[in-house]
């Protein structure tokens, strides 16, 4: 197993307050997937923790059909992942979720999203069980760094509006028949 911490790197589909769902089936998980340039050192040093990991479980040269919390963004069809290393992290427990103060922030508090930067501690580990061979992720908890793009939101509602003048905001001077 080995203890990671990645620093400033961007937050895709958390699922940090509720469990994760998929194809509509509850996880029974909290996750979040993290992305984190390929070719920076810290993507280098992760690729080489996931394969010491591995190596160290399964032997050398590693078996196929292992399967990897580590994908190639390159490879995925996701906004703002080319380029980059996804390592997708979950757990039973609840993550620590902080800001930057290192005080807890809540789903409510929006400060966590799709597209922010953040700091994560992860741990890296290998399974060989009746569910096969894999090298997976636990996530221990997730600290807002920065604002960021975010992902898959299209920009906000509020832009669909226009400020609407009620009847006590009108005054003599906007009215057409002054």
């Amino acid at each position: 197993m080995a203890k990671i911490i990645l620093k400033n790197v961007r937050l895709s589909f958390p699922s940090l307050w509720e469990t994760e769902t998929y194809n509509g089936t509850d996880t029974g998980k909290y996750a979040a997937s993290f992305l984190v340039e390929k070719d920076s050192a810290q993507g280098k040093a992760l690729a080489k923790a996931v394969k010491d990991v591995a190596e160290e479980k399964f032997g050398k040269p590693v078996p196929k059909g292992v399967k990897y919390a580590l994908k190639d963004g390159d490879e995925v069809e996701y906004d703002g992942y080319a380029g980059n290393w996804a390592i997708k992290a979950n757990t039973k427990k609840r993550p620590v979720t902080i800001d930057l103060k290192k005080t807890p922030v809540t789903e409510n508090d929006n400060v966590l999203y799709a597209g922010c930067y953040v700091n994560a501690s992860i741990e890296v580990y290998a399974m060989d069980n009746q569910y096969g061979k894999r090298v997976g992720c636990q996530l221990n908890g997730v600290q807002f760094a920065k604002d960021g793009e975010s992902f898959g939101a299209g920009g906000s509602a509020m832009d669909d509006f226009e400020a609407v003048e009620t009847e006590e905001d009108a005054t003599e001077e906007d009215s057409p028949f002054a």
